[in-house]
């Protein structure tokens, strides 16, 4: 087994993601410095205010797991070759029908509302998915203007249904909804209580199973193995009697399914109501660059979603001591950078590995010219 890991393990691919968070918090420290801040100072603080506690780490964790879903999301449809920029208004979706779902149906017992959402939610954001899917797979449209410019379609369908189907009892004013009933929520007041009143819900199951779910199913499932044959090489995908299109829709809905599902996290676990949004979802755009970051697996989008959520909850701490927040949104940003700039990390780690090569071969060239020679059976050297 053990050699199987290390034949299937990729140094670079581990090195690139690492290099570019360490790139990304230098170039953090070098703003600091250069503003008269002092950047040891400023990252302890950061850490203490995201994981300080039982309430920093707990909310810094619920932070996390929008982060999750939508990033699985894109790893899902970046598999299937396909750059899904429409995570935003998908995770929007899912969020608007999970919790009209709970006020709707508010009568029911947990054990059915509950689960009703979340499946509601999933399918909502999995049909405003499908739509770019099915736009690209029949007429060939690019998904990433039609996810970019959906991302306003859903953003203003749901201010209209919050102001059209949203029942006068449900708001608390024009642009908000009452806390939504209890058996309809996602909170925990067991994991609440265990992190000192943070909002950590479960949710968290739910993206543990998310993060095992999408593992196998792209590594042990029929579908998991079309969907990447089709991303790989979608011509040869139809030669070998795999149905690009039916799998370009399936992709695309189950990445929107899963941007779905962080919108029911971010609903009925995190903030317990819907707010009318007046720009796209931030847990869209940043679980694109928390995919990215973990190169679109499971394991590396756990630690990822981690790293930016440490990143927005830290910035708090540094404002605690008079840095500005904003240079936390620095080091976010330059860490998306480096990720998108991999090619030149690449470059280095490539010309370091054959400087390292050239070295080998001079020192052993080196100990070969003075090692002693041989003698032969009569002292002599031989020839």
């Amino acid at each position: 087994m053990l050699n199987k890991f290390k034949a299937n393990f990729d140094l670079d691919t581990f090195l690139v993601p690492v290099l570019s968070v360490l790139l990304g918090f230098i170039l953090g420290a070098i703003i600091m410095l250069v503003s008269g801040f002092n950047p040891i100072q400023g990252y302890q603080a950061m850490l203490n205010s995201a994981w300080g506690s039982p309430f920093f780490s707990g909310e810094t964790i619920a932070r996390a797991i929008p982060l999750i879903f939508t990033a699985l999301g894109f790893a899902v449809a970046m598999s299937a070759g396909f750059f899904n920029i429409g995570l935003s208004g998908q995770a929007l979706a899912g969020w608007i029908f999970s919790v009209w779902t709970v006020f709707s149906f508010q009568d029911l017992p947990r054990a059915i509302l509950l689960p009703l959402a979340v499946i509601i939610g999933a399918l909502a954001g999995a049909i405003a998915a499908g739509i770019p899917g099915v736009l690209r797979a029949f007429f060939g449209t690019s998904e990433v203007i039609t996810t970019i410019m959906l991302n306003y379609v859903y953003l203003f369908l749901a201010t209209f249904m919050l102001r059209n189907f949203f029942h006068a009892d449900w708001m608390r004013n024009v642009d908000a909804t009452i806390p939504i009933p209890q058996n309809g929520s996602l909170a925990s007041p067991f994991l609440s209580g265990l992190t000192g009143g943070a909002r950590l819900n479960n949710g968290l199951f739910l993206a543990i199973i998310a993060l095992f779910a999408v593992w196998f199913l792209m590594k042990k499932t029929t579908t998991g193995y079309e969907i990447r044959a089709v991303g790989l090489n979608a011509t040869a995908s139809e030669y070998a009697g795999i149905s690009s299109k039916r799998t370009i829709v399936v992709s695309m809905m189950i990445s929107g399914a899963l941007a779905g599902l962080g919108g029911v996290v971010q609903g009925i676990g995190y903030f317990l109501n819907y707010t009318n949004q007046a720009a796209s979802l931030d847990i869209g755009f940043n679980g694109l660059a928390v995919s990215l970051l973990g190169n679109n697996s499971p394991f590396g989008i756990l630690f990822a979603s981690l790293l930016f959520s440490m990143l927005a909850t830290g910035s708090a701490g540094m404002q605690a001591m008079t840095i500005p927040s904003e240079i936390a949104s620095i080091v976010q940003a330059s860490i998306i950078f480096f990720v998108g700039a991999n090619f030149l990390i690449r470059v280095f780690l490539k010309k370091f590995k054959k400087d390292k090569a050239q070295i080998a071969v001079e020192v052993a060239a080196v100990n070969e010219k003075t090692a002693p020679k041989p003698q032969d059976s009569q002292g002599g050297e031989k020839s």
